[in-house]
């Protein structure tokens, strides 16, 4: 595999932030896409210690630089305060900033000035199907996931996944106080980890954790602030049909899913690939929706009678006299494709007032199939299509 690896998000030209997980690569895009930038790292103590006790600093840091100059600002949640100072300066100064930052917690939660618009917000995650080209391996992907430095190290994915999970804990949870004590937060993060692309019964991990029914709440809101996670909501097109309203978690990556669940030295078994292979494929979702700035709702859909969606596109909102168009599309671990998990996609088709404009059924097979309005496609020309904007 090539030691450098080429992302599809590119740089703006104005002032953003970039937000992603500890670990996918967000510095070393920054070095590469803004080349002449002056880059601040708020992980360096003397540099936040010096800046929080005086944020006006950074203006000083900054220098004579130009307008349009680009600032580079390493884990700006470290200090919150600083976001009035670069609020001040991109509009007295005209310099352009770049944001960085693993987490979004703190600055949302404080209320602080998020630069009223003037940024905007880019994400990043693991490795896609598209940027590894030729060196993607599905099967090593669902094992061990997507983050660069296991993409680039494979031999010791193992290793650097179990010290990950670890390194979040002491940074993300222990130094900045997020939870007082971390051993409940520990088992509750080894049961999310075995919930991984699974409706979430809070009461149940309550009791398995041996924590508070709030602090279930509370833990999962950790993991989505610090992009650890995701909640995928559930499609209510109100279809006159009983439509659970549950939520499905996933990680952000399945190795890391794996990881928290303390499974990293056990082979995985049939049903945990299942559901990493749903994961690979929403994470591959949510890198295109983003790269390409598509801005589409993604949802699952689940009815009280069974019926199951893994993933619902809405590529157009409902309007008063426009019913909603949507994009389906199901995934299956299966070297075989089985006509009945078409169902809950042909019933919800079937439907007056919603438009269904692409079903698709995904496999771990090797033949493409075309069933009277329904693609079946092996997982790797899926993948192909859906980053070269075939389905949305």
């Amino acid at each position: 595999m090539p030691k450098h690896i080429k992302r599809l998000l590119g740089a703006p030209e104005r002032s953003f932030f970039l937000f992603g997980p500890r670990g996918t690569g967000k510095s070393t895009w920054l070095a590469g896409a803004l080349p002449g930038a002056l880059r601040l790292d708020l992980l360096d103590a003397s540099l936040a210690l010096e800046l929080a006790r005086d944020p006006h600093r950074l203006e000083a840091l900054i220098g004579s630089r130009p307008a349009g100059s680009w600032v580079a600002l390493d884990e700006i949640q470290k200090i919150p305060a600083l976001m009035d100072e670069v609020h001040r300066l991109m509009e007295s100064r005209a310099w352009r900033f770049a944001l960085c930052g693993s987490s979004a917690r703190k600055l949302r939660r404080g209320g602080v000035n998020l630069l009223a618009g003037r940024a905007l917000t880019l994400n990043m995650e693991g490795f896609s199907s598209a940027e590894l080209g030729e060196s993607f391996d599905a099967d090593f992907c669902l094992s061990w996931g997507c983050l660069p430095f296991v993409q680039l190290n494979p031999a010791g994915a193992a290793e650097i996944l179990n010290a990950y999970v670890y390194t979040y804990i002491k940074e993300e949870i222990k130094e900045e106080g997020i939870v007082r004590n971390t051993q409940p937060f520990l088992r509750f993060l080894g049961i999310a980890g075995q919930l991984n692309g699974q409706a979430v019964n809070g009461q149940n991990i309550a009791r398995e954790a041996s924590v508070a029914r709030s602090s279930v709440d509370a833990y999962f809101s950790i993991l989505t602030d610090t992009l650890l996670g995701h909640f995928l909501p559930a499609y209510q097109p109100g279809l006159k049909v009983r439509e659970r309203t549950h939520p499905k978690f996933y990680w952000f990556d399945p190795g890391v899913a794996r990881a928290a669940a303390g499974r990293l030295f056990d082979p995985l078994d049939r049903l945990e690939k299942g559901f990493a292979f749903e994961t690979l494929i929403y994470h591959e979702l949510r890198v295109y929706n983003d790269v390409r700035r598509r801005h589409r709702p993604i949802t699952c859909y689940q009815t009280a009678a069974g019926s199951e969606i893994d993933f619902i596109i809405e590529t157009h909102p409902r309007r008063p006299n426009t019913p909603a168009r949507v994009v389906c599309v199901e995934v299956k671990l299966a070297q075989k494709w089985d006509r009945k998990w078409e169902k809950a996609m042909r019933e919800l088709s079937s439907r007056s007032g919603i438009r269904v404009e692409r079903m698709i059924g995904v496999y771990t097979g090797e033949r493409a199939y075309h069933f009277d309005g329904l693609d079946v496609l092996p997982a790797r020309q899926f993948l192909r299509r859906l980053h070269e904007g075939e389905f949305f």
